[in-house]
């Protein structure tokens, strides 16, 4: 199995439009930040993460030219505003299988009616097949089995996935103990780690680091990453050393 990272970055990407942080000005590649999405392939089958504004331009630079599911970890746009973009998949394959919580196909429907309702459809609009996720239960997307994996985003229920000793969560704050009992045993975590300074409903790197300790997965990436987290070679030094910063076009082997 594959994993390359299509973006690492906050909601507003790095860098940030007409910012003079540090950061945003690094001529460091790595300081580079589209916003968070993943795609994992196995076998002929590929699948990804999350759909942000970003996803044309992530998905050109990957050369995918076929679209197994999108999984969606939560409504928010950073994580959902290209789902549009699916239209080149849509046009060679027919609908495209898209997996959420019955909450977030709402908050789609209501977005992007255009996609969702059937009737007097829009012409060269895209289509899709959609499967609520239910927490409780893992499903198939050609013949792997994915975990969902509960986590909350201050008071926002989102979901984070588990496909076989790879698991991926981003925007969480909190994730209660039986969740993690479903991460045992994991050569690969992505984690979501913001900035030092709390957030609200964001892990920050101490509490991303206390939570991959407690998981134990052999290796762990942060992802959802703010500039004012600083320089990715700066805080790479500081990280145990199974512990990484994702970046942008990062792919990994599991």
């Amino acid at each position: 199995m594959k994993i390359r990272f299509l973006g690492t970055g906050t909601s507003q990407g790095i860098p940030v439009i007409g910012s003079n942080h540090p950061v945003c000005l690094s001529d460091d590649p790595r300081d580079v930040r589209l916003r968070s999405s993943a795609l994992v392939e196995w076998r002929d089958c590929a699948l990804v993460i999350d759909c942000g504004p970003d996803f044309r331009q992530q998905m050109l630079r990957t050369k995918c030219t076929h679209l197994d599911a999108v999984l969606f970890t939560h409504e928010h746009a950073d994580h959902t505003a290209g789902i549009d973009d699916i239209r080149p998949f849509f046009f060679r394959q027919g609908d495209i299988p898209i997996y959420a919580l019955p909450r977030v196909i709402d908050s789609l429907t209501h977005r992007f009616g255009y996609i969702f309702n059937n009737e007097n459809k829009y012409p060269g609009s895209p289509s899709v097949d959609i499967h609520p996720v239910s927490p409780d239960h893992p499903f198939l997307v050609q013949h792997k089995h994915i975990v969902p994996i509960l986590g909350q985003h201050n008071r926002l229920e989102v979901l984070g996935y588990r496909i076989d000793n790879f698991a991926y969560l981003t925007d969480i704050k909190t994730i209660a103990d039986k969740e993690c009992e479903k991460l045992q045993g994991l050569d690969v975590l992505v984690l979501n780690a913001l900035r030092e300074e709390p957030h609200h409903s964001h892990l920050n790197l101490e509490e991303a680091l206390i939570l991959s300790a407690k998981i134990d997965a052999a290796k762990t990436y942060f992802t959802h990453i703010s500039h004012h987290l600083g320089f990715h070679a700066d805080v790479e030094k500081k990280l145990p050393k199974n512990v990484h910063l994702a970046y942008d076009n990062l792919s990994i082997s599991i």
